[in-house]
């Protein structure tokens, strides 16, 4: 299972700018690196344990657990090979917003939508808990139905959500203006540039850091090394392109930022337990 998470782009479509994840039983060790987007994301966890990082704070989602990233903020989330079980949901916060420049805008959706409030990421308040795990049930159910009941239906648990970590005092004001904006750069730089050459030494001299301080800082913040992260990154486009395009193996390769067609295959099978190929007929058939 490989979900959609393409930081500077929309979830869902413009019709329905809702998008659901769930992640079952999947009997594999997986990571999904640091990333943000402008989306509000519900991470639901069914069945742990999910190891969670928002916004540098690490935290272990057993079964039953809730946590909320705000828009714009980093996050990443991984598991040990247990079975895991959890939903992610997001949405942008226009998704729920009214038109109306009335209190509820200017108190809770404007805030949250220029970063100046946020929403706390852990849920602890086992009260809460126990009434937002039967609506994000209903969430999920609701979102399988069909055309404008889907959007009604979806639209009300999302306001019961939010109505419910209001009353529990689950809004907290930013302290900081912005989340990670040197982490952000480095990421933006290296999704506008796996296509090229990326190394240590290359991304040190682009932000003025030494290559053993950009190494450290590399693998404390993104918790993998800049290797794997841009084999991540790249991994990701070439799938893209063998679901969306006709184009060759070779031609994907290249245009993925892998000038050896060979350990493209390799580190594609390694990662995806199928070669290049397989997948796309698997996507395709």
């Amino acid at each position: 299972m490989y979900a959609e998470l393409k930081e500077n782009h929309p979830h869902g479509t413009r019709e329905y700018p809702f998008c659901e994840y769930h992640m079952r039983y999947w009997p594999h060790a997986f990571q999904i690196p640091v990333h943000w987007h402008d989306e509000v994301e519900i991470i639901y966890v069914r069945k742990g344990p999910l190891t969670v990082g928002i916004d540098g704070q690490q935290f272990t989602g057993n079964d039953g657990t809730v946590y909320i990233v705000s828009p714009g903020v980093l996050h990443m989330m991984s598991a040990p090979e247990t079975p895991v079980d959890y939903f992610t949901f997001l949405f942008p916060l226009e998704f729920i917003s009214f038109q109306a420049k009335d209190d509820l805008e200017d108190e809770v959706f404007f805030p949250l939508r220029n970063h100046t409030r946020g929403f706390r990421p852990e849920i602890t308040n086992r009260n809460l808990l126990e009434k937002l795990v039967p609506i994000l049930d209903e969430l999920a159910e609701a979102n399988g139905k069909m055309g404008t009941h889907r959007h009604i239906q979806v639209r009300i648990r999302l306001l019961q959500m939010v109505d419910l970590l209001v009353e529990y005092d689950q809004l907290e004001e930013k302290t900081r203006s912005s989340s990670g904006e040197l982490e952000k750069e480095i990421l933006m730089y290296i999704q506008d540039n796996y296509h090229e050459h990326i190394g240590l030494a290359g991304l040190s001299d682009q932000f003025h850091l030494s290559a053993k301080y950009m190494s450290r800082f590399f693998c404390e913040r993104f918790h993998m090394t800049l290797t794997q992260y841009v084999n991540y990154v790249r991994l990701g486009a070439a799938r893209h392109l063998l679901e969306s395009t006709d184009l060759s193996v070779t031609d994907i390769a290249m245009k993925s930022g892998y000038p050896n067609v060979g350990y493209f295959i390799r580190c594609f099978k390694k990662a995806n337990g199928v070669s290049p190929l397989r997948y796309r007929n698997g996507h395709t058939g």
